[in-house]
């Protein structure tokens, strides 16, 4: 179990790697906030496509075939970060990356049960979840780190390092046994499905879908803008500080599913998606105030509401459907986050082209605090249905 959550943790790393690198990106290529967001997007809409084919495929193609072919695309995916010379091979590696990350994450979970003990199968996803949001954290926060205190090569440095990781998961993964499973080779035609039971189609979509839209969505904006931000709006060149601040938002609320009040499952949704709401709103007065203070605090107040509505919001969707319908309502939480990382942040890039970085940012959390509202509004009617269902 361990060598296989090292191999996670990297992937995770590798696949917001990028993230603290974007100002200097914009600089050297001339880029936009609209064109960096649309660089930080396009990786999220070829992992969705990916992440469900493969998940439906994996099994039969073989686990650990799939993982090996993923590793070396995101390898790759680097070597085209360190040889770019132009804007489009920016492009071309993070849709390489957002297949590579797609494919893994499609069949790391499965590959991780087969090399747990039965005991430990719990203990074995609760640490997969905690240590993929850790890795999201650390790729920014390392790069970060080179690039502001190695000085050496800003644009190519951190990749060569990047390099060496991904090389040290592909040989940890290289001497785990292949635990292939016989029956799903008989099923490779396994259809690739996607959709809610009507049953508990309201619950979903507006206690379930739409908070994890808005963890993602919220998380996308930190991940693409908030290195600008950081140097444009708090006038600070220091990279290694966003890197850091994207580190505390995942890796704070990784750690802080393991805190274990309140228990109740609903009413830590409800603290979830108000705290999401007050630490974005805490990042914008930072911009208006440029205190570096309100900016980290507003990134540790979101992180907890990431971490818990994560939390909570997957544990509702298994628990919800029918064992053979799991599958599918998992599949389309995964659209509903994925889909957060998508548009919305692409929306404020837009808005970057009329307004400046804060305005925008006050109009994209005035529509998420609508959301917020519309889920505190329902999660009275969820508890009702949740007290009943638990209670059978």
């Amino acid at each position: 179990m361990k060598k296989m959550l090292w191999v996670v943790l990297i992937m995770s790393c590798g696949a917001t790697y990028i993230s603290s690198l974007f100002p200097l990106y914009g600089e050297h290529y001339k880029l936009s906030s609209l064109e960096i967001t649309i660089l930080f997007a396009v990786y999220a809409a070829v992992l969705l496509p990916t992440l469900l084919i493969v998940g439906a495929r994996g099994s039969a193609w073989g686990l650990k075939r799939v993982l090996r072919y993923s590793i070396w695309i995101s390898i790759a995916s680097t070597l085209l970060f360190i040889i770019s010379s132009s804007s489009w091979m920016l492009y071309a590696a993070r849709i390489l990356e957002g297949i590579a990350y797609g494919a893994f994450t499609g069949t790391a979970s499965a590959f991780l049960l087969k090399q747990t003990a039965k005991e430990k199968v719990g203990t074995a996803l609760k640490l997969s979840g905690v240590v993929v949001n850790i890795g999201f954290g650390l790729g920014p926060a390392i790069s970060g780190l080179i690039v502001q205190y190695l000085d050496v090569q800003p644009l190519r440095m951190p990749f060569w390092i990047l390099l060496v990781m991904l090389i040290s998961s592909l040989i940890v993964l290289e001497f785990m046994p292949k635990h292939e499973d016989l029956e799903a080779k008989k099923q490779a035609k396994a259809r690739i499905s996607l959709g809610v039971p009507d049953n508990i189609s309201a619950h979903f979509w507006s206690f379930i879908g739409l908070p994890i839209f808005t963890v993602f969505t919220l998380g996308g904006v930190v991940f693409s803008l908030i290195p600008s931000f950081v140097k444009h709006v708090l006038h600070t060149n220091n990279l290694s500080i966003s890197g850091l601040l994207i580190l505390l938002l995942l890796g704070g609320g990784a750690l802080m599913q393991f805190f274990p009040w309140p228990r109740n499952p609903v009413t830590r949704m409800r603290l979830a998606i108000l705290s999401l709401a007050i630490g974005s709103w805490l990042i914008v007065f930072s911009g208006q105030a440029e205190s570096l203070i309100l900016l980290w605090a507003g990134i540790f107040i979101q992180g907890i509401g990431a971490g818990w509505t994560f939390q909570v919001a997957l544990r509702f969707a298994g628990q919800l459907p029918k064992p053979e319908e799991r599958p599918r309502v998992i599949s389309a939480f995964y659209l509903c986050a994925y889909f957060g990382f998508i548009v919305p942040p692409v929306a404020v890039g837009i808005l970057t082209q009329f307004f400046n970085l804060n305005v925008s940012l006050v109009i994209f959390n005035l529509a998420a605090a609508l959301i917020v509202i519309y889920v505190l509004i329902y999660s009275i009617t969820f508890s009702r249905y949740y007290t009943k269902l638990t209670s059978q």
